[in-house]
């Protein structure tokens, strides 16, 4: 069964209900036809203003589709656009939605904003399933491509210590993907991680794991993204999808969790694996704490007696 994307399900909407529409509203609705990777971004008075209707025309447009009013509309318009704006598209629409003097402000309220809505619709059994379909794994596979490499690189660094069982997968080219997976099997996991612009090359390794019987857990940011389509398991984050850096702080806090989790269920081998790397750590000093240690010691504070016996 082909699932139908919710993208394709908003303009079925609209072609549905055009018969049924006022004249405004059919001017709404193709606007939007036409314009949708800008409609998104505005709101029910400036779409309004944009087609030559008012606000309140815009709001019974959006109920006349069936949604409870012009946010649900516009969530459906951001699924609809979420892969289709390029690079440029993106610089365009973050240059004319920031001022320079609110650049910080507006990034940081938005990766606070993106954290809460993923607490809010994150799936607790889902994440109970990633934790434990991880730790009974033979092998656990990790894939993340371009700005999502990253969060794979941050993902596979931690599990390695948690176990002995983890291969990153490196992505140079698409035939080394396959290469480096050709043992996997029904035993093992494939940890796929994808968000807007999607990689077909994520796509495809998890495809491949999936054919192989492995356990396929995805971290993007909707149910609607291809990559679910070879999962069991899908951790949902949401990420900023217009902007000139991806967003991916929200994702990067729900790895964070994962880790956790897993350290948690693994307590005794992640301190005995902790306590041999301190002692490797020291013996090499891979860490600059020895040097400041011995600065410290040698510090003497000297004191001008003269000055003290005058005081």
């Amino acid at each position: 069964m082909v699932r139908k994307k919710k993208g394709n399900e908003l303009l079925n909407r609209i072609k549905e209900h055009y018969p049924t529409l006022s004249k405004g509203q059919k001017r709404l609705a193709d606007y939007i036809g036409a314009n949708y990777d800008k409609a998104v971004f505005l709101t029910a008075a400036k779409l309004g203003k944009a087609v030559g209707v008012s606000e309140s025309t815009v709001v019974r447009f959006a109920m006349q589709l069936g949604f409870k009013g012009y946010p649900g509309f516009q969530k459906a318009l951001e699924e609809l656009v979420r892969n289709k704006l390029n690079s440029i598209q993106r610089m365009e629409v973050t240059y004319g939605r920031i001022s320079q003097s609110e650049i910080l402000e507006t990034v940081l309220q938005s990766d606070i904003e993106k954290i809460k809505l993923t607490l809010q619709g994150i799936d607790q059994k889902a994440f109970e399933e990633a934790v434990d379909t991880i730790l009974h794994a033979r092998k656990i596979y990790i894939i993340g491509i371009r700005s999502c490499a990253p969060l794979a690189n941050f993902l596979g660094f931690y599990l390695n210590l948690i176990f002995d069982n983890v291969i990153q997968i490196h992505t140079n080219s698409s035939s080394e993907i396959f290469e480096q997976m050709i043992r996997v099997g029904e035993k093992d996991v494939v940890i796929g991680i994808s968000f807007p612009r999607y990689s077909m090359r994520t796509l495809k390794a998890l495809e491949f794991g999936s054919s192989r019987k492995a356990k396929v857990i995805t971290l993007t940011d909707s149910i609607h993204s291809p990559i679910t389509l070879y999962s069991s398991c899908n951790l949902i984050a949401r990420s900023d999808m217009a902007s000139i850096v991806d967003s991916l702080v929200a994702p990067l806090s729900v790895v964070n969790a994962l880790v956790v989790a897993l350290c948690m269920k693994r307590q005794t081998e992640v301190i005995e694996t902790l306590e041999t790397l301190e002692d490797i750590w020291d013996e090499y000093q891979v860490y600059s704490n020895d040097e400041l240690n011995q600065v410290n010691e040698k510090m003497e504070f000297t004191f001008d007696e003269d000055k003290e016996k005058d005081e």
